[in-house]
């Protein structure tokens, strides 16, 4: 297999994912600005969000994968299908369980989450209304997590990847065709989660079903918890589970931070998280996602030249892509929402207040990027304890810097906080991948950041003339102009850059890596 073909093809999926993504945030802000409706609907969403990212996608890719493959390599078609059915039935009922508990509790769950919506009359029982609509969803999604988890062992990438767009459809359908109906517009947005999360999970069946692992889901999780492999991924998954709620509970504690700055705040935030998320899943997530399979084989091969090797390339992808990505969020970010978000109802000044959370992710955004690619140097080998550490100590350093950042920067200075806290994440965890051998530097990365630091600098001076000698905002009226004059830069930004890197003779040819 070719890792960079592969980083391709998830890249494309994941690119097609946050260019609808995108569509429907811009849809959303047309439709209801940035407002009570859209904090308690953000707010509301969050919480499901977090779970899924504790529970599913998070925890239990983690603990699941490293030992699927394990089963794959070892023990043949037969464990490994008992294994994924064992494994769906204990998931389903579980989350079922917890889905009910959230309806119920749905009151206490948005208190906790965002207190300070508590005084509003308007937003608060909005939330509380759609947490107990969208709570199922946690269901569904982490089925879909399983699916892709096995899709990926057997090195299908694209219909895991492809999957999320669904849910970006379900959203648009929802905001353009169905919201004008009704007589609360919001609720539509909270109906199109649920129909997402099941497109999601349906579109991965072909590709289960081509390779015999459609999961079976049982009537008695009693005796599926009993299935040795379960028992294996459960005890991965508790230390994983709290490697990835710290990361949520700071993402807790800011959203009810933010939801006492004042109205609008915790949507400012969600709209800036929108544009980082586009970076950090076209590299991040992806190539997390394709290095975590080829990882966890070269540890049950027992061949650690080819896993230091796999975290070599990983890094320097991550560098090369991530820097350019990292300025143009700092540089560019008043622009990039103007042009994509500056429509309808989100007007002037919410552009200003994204921009500054946005331009302050840009400071931590090489971080939150490598903790994507360092932390699976632990989880494949099956250590998940140490992200753990590294996790609580960031917490608290995140949080501490919040009562520094957020008199300052008010809203932006929780998206510095949280950036700042993602790079000290990301050196602790390369300290620990160093000191335990696990990753060894191959020769060249000197030569290879003078490269690229100088395409950097000289990239952030034209980025920041662009950005200075054009009324962005002032182009609201002439939209399609702005969007062709922000595809032009960006094309320009590219050539520019890539084209830096040719001229001080870097060596591309290194990134066509093969992998078993």
């Amino acid at each position: 297999m070719n890792l960079f073909r592969a980083l391709l093809t998830v890249s494309g999926f994941t690119l097609l994912s946050r260019v609808t993504g995108l569509a429907r945030e811009t849809l959303i802000a047309r439709a209801f600005g940035a407002s009570q409706f859209t904090d308690a609907f953000y707010v509301a969403f969050r919480i499901p969000n977090l779970l899924r990212r504790i529970s599913a996608e998070g925890a239990f890719s983690q603990a699941f994968v490293p030992i699927l493959a394990e089963f794959k390599n070892q023990q043949g078609h037969d464990a490994t299908k008992a294994l994924v059915d064992a494994t769906s039935t204990v998931l389903a009922w579980a989350l079922a369980i917890l889905s009910l508990i959230g309806v119920v509790g749905a009151s206490g769950v948005v208190f906790v989450v965002a207190s300070g919506l508590a005084h509003d009359g308007q937003a608060y029982p909005l939330a509380v209304t759609m947490t107990r609509i969208m709570f199922p969803y946690i269901v569904f999604i982490s089925l879909t997590s399983l699916a892709s988890g096995v899709l990926n062992t057997y090195k299908n990438f694209s219909l895991p990847a492809f999957a999320p767009v669904l849910l970006n459809v379900a959203f648009i359908v929802a905001a353009v065709f169905v919201a004008p109906h009704m007589k609360t517009p919001v609720y539509a947005l909270a109906w199109a989660v649920i129909v997402g999360g099941v497109l999601q999970f349906l579109v991965q069946l072909p590709g289960l079903k081509k390779i015999d692992m459609v999961p079976r889901i049982g009537w008695n999780p009693v005796r599926a918890l009993a299935h040795r492999g379960v028992k294996r991924v459960l005890s991965k998954m508790v230390p994983a589970m709290f490697a990835v709620s710290v990361a949520q509970i700071s993402l807790i504690i800011n959203t009810n931070i933010a939801s006492r700055i004042g109205p609008g705040a915790v949507s400012w935030i969600n709209y800036a998280d929108r544009l980082m998320e586009f970076p950090t899943a076209l590299l991040g997530v992806a190539l997390g996602t394709i290095l975590l399979p080829s990882l966890s084989k070269a540890h049950v091969d027992a061949d650690p030249h080819e896993y230091s090797s796999l975290l070599d390339w990983g890094l320097r992808v991550t560098f090369l892509l991530a820097a350019p990505s990292a300025i143009a969020l700092f540089f560019f970010a008043e622009p990039l929402t103007a042009t994509l978000f500056h429509y309808g109802k989100f007007d002037a000044h919410s552009v200003v207040m994204v921009g500054r959370a946005l331009a302050a992710y840009g400071v931590g955004l090489i971080g939150l990027i490598l903790i994507k690619i360092l932390a699976p140097g632990f989880y494949a080998k099956q250590d998940i304890k140490t992200p753990v550490k590294i996790g609580v100590g960031v917490l608290v350093v995140t949080q501490l810097s919040n009562f520094v950042f957020v008199p300052i920067f008010a809203h932006a200075g929780l998206t510095l906080s949280v950036g700042l806290g993602a790079c000290m994440n990301a050196l602790l965890l390369f300290i620990g991948l160093r000191r335990r051998g696990i990753y060894m530097p191959s020769s060249g990365w000197l030569v290879f950041f003078v490269q690229m630091i100088g395409a950097c600098l000289v990239l952030a001076g034209v980025m920041h003339w662009f950005a200075i000698s054009f009324d962005w905002i002032g182009l609201h009226a002439q939209p399609l102009a702005r969007i062709v004059l922000l595809a032009a830069c960006l094309v320009l930004f590219a050539a520019l850059y890539f084209g830096m890197l040719w001229l001080m003779g870097f060596k591309y040819a290194y990134f066509r890596r093969r992998v078993k």
